[in-house]
């Protein structure tokens, strides 16, 4: 029986470089393992694979070890926030009017 490979992307962006790997892969491979097999382990040794939060187009898959990748599906490998965005607005407000009240 002919097996059936279909084409993915995997997409990862640390803080000074970013890559996008085309892979292709035996249809019904679940997202781990397609991350696994793309070899974006070997050139980001800092990436757990088997435990990073990832996502398909933007929304987080809760279960890669089960989800299956379909054509074209961009797998993306999420790194966490180097700050909290709510804490950046918040300090960037009280910048701004601090500002505001010295130019008055």
């Amino acid at each position: 029986m002919v097996e059936v490979v279909i084409d993915i992307e995997v997409v990862y962006a640390a803080v000074d470089r970013q890559v996008l790997r085309r892979v292709s892969i035996p249809a019904g491979t679940a997202v781990r393992a397609a991350l696994l097999a793309s070899g974006i382990g070997e050139e980001f040794p800092e990436l757990d694979l088997a435990e990073c939060p990832v996502g398909i187009f933007g929304k987080v898959i809760t279960d890669p070890d089960v989800r299956q990748v379909q054509v074209g599906d961009r797998i993306e490998i999420y790194r966490p926030l180097l700050a909290d965005p709510k804490e950046v607005r918040r300090l960037r407000a009280a910048k701004a009017a601090e500002a505001k009240a010295r130019n008055q």
